[in-house]
């Protein structure tokens, strides 16, 4: 079965039965209803161009794993151990990725040869190698974690810094948005789909440590699936974020899309977007579900010099 056939039936079974049941029938994630979904509408589209691959974004979703540092210390109450007290430092483990809505997973993680010397510069080069491609960046707690380890292990292999990208933290994101119980990738997925990441332990991370390569087949498959899901999560999320960058942006644009998704399939809302001295049009995406505004100001000047605007006290 063709994605497109395959896609269109799941379309079909949407249109017909809601989202919710078409989950419930062909077992399957609520973010990979609404990618089929997409999928059929720009087929019917008949590809529209803007949508080309040639121009759309490239927009990477990446999840790391790190091993500990090994510290030596006199407690485990209130301490504050010095520098010289580091037997061995932090290192990047493994790390997973793949291109928003491509179906490869990409990945890669430490030998045991590798493990054992702590010596991680070959897979920071491969995932250095995918970040300098993409446009935009995604992860769980990207901004705090993700990115800031992986520059200081670029910095220490004396590696240059990747071509610019826009970020998208989708733990910003969420705490932004709604109050949610948790706002951990795990406690998301289990909102979304009734399953969050796979179980882990601390002794997986000693195993790994050790070199057990089951233990780092099993690392590697966990990490896998926390980029799965955070696909989902972030899909799931994308309507609502206010400071996603402008897919427009980066489009050859014929016709005003989507600045959540890049679709043209859009619909103008009969509600403006007012601010204190303006009022814009606003749009609804029929692909996405995101509200964007336009950027002309529908008050004339003569208009706006007889609006009056409160004073800060």
């Amino acid at each position: 079965m063709s994605r497109i056939t395959r896609a269109k039936e799941i379309y079909d079974s949407v249109q017909k039965d809601g989202i919710e049941n078409t989950i419930k029938k062909f077992n399957l994630a609520y973010g990979t209803v609404q990618r089929n979904i997409r999928r059929y509408k720009a087929f019917l589209r008949g590809n529209n161009k803007t949508l080309s691959v040639l121009k759309y974004p490239k927009i990477l979703l990446f999840d790391i794993e790190t091993l500990p540092m090994w510290i030596r210390v006199w407690g485990l109450y209130k301490q504050h151990p010095n520098i010289k007290q580091i037997v061995k430092d932090w290192i990047v483990l493994s790390w997973a990725a793949k291109w928003l809505h491509e179906p490869e997973m990409m990945s890669d993680i430490l030998s045991p040869q590798e493990i054992e010397k702590r010596d991680d510069e070959r897979i920071c080069k491969s995932i250095w190698k995918l970040i300098n491609e993409a446009d935009i960046i995604i992860a769980h707690n990207l901004i705090r974690f993700d990115i800031k380890k992986l520059n200081s292990r670029f910095m220490i292999h004396d590696m240059l810094p990747p071509s610019p990208y826009q970020m998208v933290d989708t733990l910003k994101h969420s705490y932004n948005i709604a109050a949610h119980t948790s706002h951990k990738l795990d406690w998301l997925g289990q909102l979304i789909r009734n399953e969050g990441k796979i179980d882990t332990d601390y002794e997986l991370w000693i195993k790994c440590e050790e070199g057990d390569k089951e233990s780092l087949k099993y690392m590697l498959a966990y990490n896998k699936e926390d980029v799965t899901l955070l696909e989902e999560v972030y899909l799931w999320m994308r309507p609502w974020m206010r400071s996603h960058p402008n897919i427009g942006i980066y489009m050859d644009l014929k016709e005003p899309v989507c600045s959540n998704c890049g679709s043209d399939d859009i619909v103008f809302s009969h509600k403006p977007y007012l601010t204190a001295a303006g009022k814009y049009e606003t749009i609804r995406c029929n692909s996405c579900g995101a509200i964007g505004r336009c950027r002309g100001n529908m008050i004339s000047t003569e208009e706006s010099k007889k609006l009056i605007r409160s004073v800060a006290r």
